[in-house]
């Protein structure tokens, strides 16, 4: 998968399938969307393309008008969403940096120039409600319209739907802010993960019996806390593990957001391997406490409940099939406690 950084040059412009859109956690609802662009795509002999926009708009407005509340939080890092572009089908990303001369784009100049000259699309589909141009005061019914004068076929996808739940980027953040990481798994079709290289930390760990490995956060995640995950990339198989996102505010005042993992029974040296961490079940929510030794306590219960979480699975794991409701009675109980 090629992926250009604003529109690509005279010689990158192949014709294309394109569709259009943040794409953040490239859930169920944006899977079928990749899924009809790569079916549209080998119809026509085209290649399958996705815009997309760092920093996310809404971030970008936020930021400008000086209150980061309301940019939303991010599902995932975008390494993690090209991964999922690329799992998709997709032959290339534009990944368009969105400033202050995009967002005054009339819909009119975002189609000429955008679509048309930048892109050479031939096929375009975007969301019933999506809207584009300064103001988002373009929409479907001009984008159509825009198509006929312009040589573009517009489709448009119908919402997707868990049950009677809309799939979306919100619906997800909504589930991993609660915690509920089967929900969130339900949304995405997999199990949820953030992607990052090891880096440094304050070997603060290592000190406290703990040794960890650090992810850097550059932007604010849809969930904190404490965490029982497994790591995979450092073995052939995932290493279980218990983590910590957010902001330690034991032992810093910096907000600075980062993901710290003890893996357990692993000493090997991992700095500056690509690792994903895999998110299993919420523990509890992030705090702060008086000193370090609260703190190594309440970390050696994270990891004990951690430890209890895994050998539960393996115990219903290793069951044999049809082992009646007691044995079954017991691991629930077992995964309860936790």
């Amino acid at each position: 998968m090629k992926v250009f950084r604003g529109l690509p040059n005279d010689q990158a412009r192949a014709p294309c399938a394109l569709t259009i859109g943040n794409f953040d956690g490239v859930h169920r609802g944006h899977q079928a969307l990749l899924a009809r662009v790569r079916a549209a795509a080998d119809s026509l002999g085209l290649e399958a393309a996705v815009m997309t926009f760092e920093p996310h708009p809404r971030e970008y407005f936020a930021r400008r008008s000086g209150d980061l509340s309301r940019a939303p939080a991010r599902i995932a890092n975008l390494r993690d969403k090209l991964e999922a572009l690329e799992n998709g089908g997709i032959d290339r990303v534009i990944v368009e940096h969105f400033n202050e001369h995009f967002a005054a784009m009339s819909p009119e100049e975002f189609t000429e120039r955008v679509l048309v000259e930048g892109l050479h699309v031939k096929w375009l589909m975007v969301g019933e409600d999506f809207c584009y141009g300064a103001r988002r005061a373009g929409n479907v019914a001009m984008l159509v319209e825009a198509g006929k004068r312009h040589g573009f076929h517009v489709e448009t996808l119908p919402t997707v739907l868990e049950g009677e739940q809309r799939i979306s980027s919100s619906a997800v953040r909504a589930t991993l802010a609660a915690g509920d990481l089967d929900a969130t798994g339900a949304l995405l079709g997999h199990p949820y993960s953030i992607s990052g290289h090891v880096i440094h930390g304050q070997k603060l760990g290592r000190t406290l019996g703990f040794p960890t490995l650090n992810l850097r956060v550059m932007h604010r995640p849809a969930l904190q806390g404490i965490f029982v995950v497994q790591v995979h990339g450092l073995a052939d198989g995932p290493l279980p593990a218990v983590a910590s996102l957010g902001v330690r505010p034991t032992v810093e005042d910096a907000g600075r957001m980062l993901l710290e993992v003890h893996i357990f029974d692993y000493a090997q040296p991992c700095y500056g391997k690509l690792v994903r961490v895999e998110f299993l079940q919420k523990l509890r929510d992030e705090e702060k406490y008086v000193d370090l030794d609260t703190l190594t306590a309440a970390i050696h219960r994270d990891a004990e409940q951690a430890r209890a979480w895994f050998a539960a699975r393996d115990a219903r794991r290793d069951a044999p099939a049809g082992c009646g409701a007691a044995s079954r009675a017991g691991a629930l109980t077992a995964t309860d406690r936790i």
